[in-house]
């Protein structure tokens, strides 16, 4: 078994970027155009933990525009001065290290807007508001408008976004909107969000985020499969006997049993997440490393992908819940315990489902795909578990399958489990592994994901967006198992928290196999 190792004024110039590897990686040629990012829901945690420190990143390393500013816009009576002050708290709690002085040097571009959501002259004192930003600032009536409030309020923002004019785009100008997943919660209610979206923006203004998409190990995928000659020949099914897709959490609902108790797992972390990865793992090499050639290819492998039977789910898939137990230490709550949930609930805690791509290349070779609550450790892997050789020259070695290990989160890496000889007289296999580490291997700060999701966006790049077509086929995939696991007259089995999930999952995998325990 592989195993994880032990705000600037208009009159002064942007902060001058040390030399940093990672500001390189980011940039390569990529100049962003000067804008302007309004922030719907900036009261929000999202915005203080992730986004605004995520700007900062990109502002130490030089990737921001020249000319640049932040609209914050919320219900809640905030100056211009304690939006700056909240924001500044964020960029020293949650921010890589040394942006504070980032902040401090951009913060007079940050400023904040009162408006209630469905307040029509809310957004027409926003565009005046902006037209006084591109005076002052340079941003040239560019706009990124990033929905970072509960899904509830999409609808009516993007109503009043398309009425006000601002999803707009004139010549030179471009005006583009950041939507956070949960992109509904069936096809019904996607299908539903994508066409508001499309009423006031173009699939080409529209940038559907997925934070996983952004991380540097997922991204590469492509690159270990497309830019090395020894794994393509190999990525088929003649050589691949499966593929795990594994996202663990430690953690419980906590607070957000209520939340919870509308999604499930599958919804919350398979629809999106796990797909998505999927989707990199399986689709064929795109023509070109553009965003709608890369998407192409992905929603090819959702589209083989065929729906499931009612009488299929119970062989092809597993649901669990978490019970109360000893964990870390702790004695922690089971599922139906959690404030929120109800005591007769069937929503899912753990799932584990085996999919089937039904094209040339993966035809014989299952992808399992599995997420949970209160596992033992917080970690995203994709193992690929190659078959064994025809014949064993060694009986007595009892060698295991060759696995080739991409460490999404944490200690991000790539290792690859191969059999090798033990020094001595006796003809004795052991595995070993080769393992690839990005902290060590480079040397510098990983960037968060979402650094690399807003620059993209700044600069019009959807590759690591998802795409309509996307959604809607991941939707028809998931809704398939949620209407089955609704028409059982089963509960969800039980798993003890702190464990690996139920004893049921390993059947999922078939004789011969067993899960991967990081």
């Amino acid at each position: 078994m592989i195993s994880d190792p032990a705000g600037q004024s208009a009159t002064s110039s942007p902060p001058q970027a040390s030399v940093n590897p990672l500001g390189d990686e980011l940039a390569g040629n990529r100049t962003a155009q000067p804008c302007a990012l309004v922030i719907f829901g900036a009261t929000g945690d999202l915005t203080k933990r992730k986004l605004v420190p995520s700007l900062m990143g990109l502002a130490k390393d030089g990737l921001l525009p020249a000319s640049f500013a932040v609209v914050g816009f919320a219900r809640r009576p905030w100056s211009d001065e304690h939006f700056r002050n909240e924001m500044l708290e964020g960029v020293g709690s949650f921010g890589r290290s040394d942006t504070r002085a980032s902040f401090e040097a951009l913060s007079d571009s940050f400023s904040y807007h009162q408006s209630d959501f469905s307040d029509a002259a809310g957004y027409e004192r926003l565009a005046e508001r902006l037209d006084e930003i591109d005076q002052q600032l340079g941003t040239k009536g560019n706009r990124l408008f990033y929905l970072a409030t509960p899904p509830s309020a999409y609808s009516v923002i993007l109503e009043n976004l398309a009425k006000s004019g601002l999803s707009r785009e004139s010549e030179g100008r471009f005006s583009r909107i950041i939507v956070e997943k949960p992109f509904g919660r069936d096809i019904a209610t996607a299908s539903a969000l994508n066409e508001q979206i499309r009423q006031g923006f173009d699939e080409n203004q529209v940038f559907r985020i997925d934070h996983y998409l952004g991380k540097e190990t997922v991204q590469n995928i492509l690159a270990l499969r497309f830019s090395n000659g020894i794994f393509e020949p190999l990525w088929n099914e003649n050589f691949v006997d499966h593929v795990q897709i594994t996202v663990a959490e430690s953690i419980g609902v906590g607070s957000r049993g209520g939340y919870f108790e509308e999604s499930g797992i599958i919804r919350d972390m398979i629809q999106n997440h796990l797909m998505q990865v999927m989707t990199l793992i399986a689709m064929e090499p795109p023509s070109a490393l553009t965003a709608d050639a890369v998407r192409d290819e992905k929603v090819k492998v959702l589209r083989a992908i065929r729906s499931f039977a009612p009488e299929e789910i119970d062989d092809a898939t597993v649901r669990a819940q978490y019970e109360r137990a000893s964990f870390e230490g702790t004695e922690v709550n089971g599922y139906l315990e959690e404030t929120g949930v109800a005591a007769d609930s069937n929503t899912e805690t753990f799932a584990a489902v085996r999919l089937c791509v039904e094209n040339w290349r993966w035809a014989k070779t299952p992808f399992f795909l599995r997420s949970g609550k209160r596992l033992p450790r917080r970690v995203t892997e994709v193992a690929i578990h190659f078959k064994q050789p025809p014949h064993h020259l060694f009986p007595d070695a009892s060698p295991k399958p060759n696995v080739l290990l991409i460490r999404v989160q944490p200690d991000e890496g790539v290792a690859l489990r191969f059999g090798s000889k033990v020094p001595g007289p006796d003809m004795r296999i052991r595995d070993v592994r080769m393992d690839f580490q990005y902290g060590t291997a480079f040397g510098a700060e990983t960037a968060d994901a979402y650094e690399r999701l807003l620059l993209d966006a700044m600069l019009g790049d959807g590759t690591l967006f998802a795409r309509r077509d996307e959604v809607e086929e991941a939707w028809r995939i998931v809704d398939s198992i949620v209407a089955g696991w609704q028409q059982s007259s089963a509960r969800p089995a039980t798993y003890a928290a702190g464990s690996w999930g139920p004893n049921a999952a390993g059947r999922l995998l078939g004789e011969g196999r067993e899960w991967r325990k990081p």
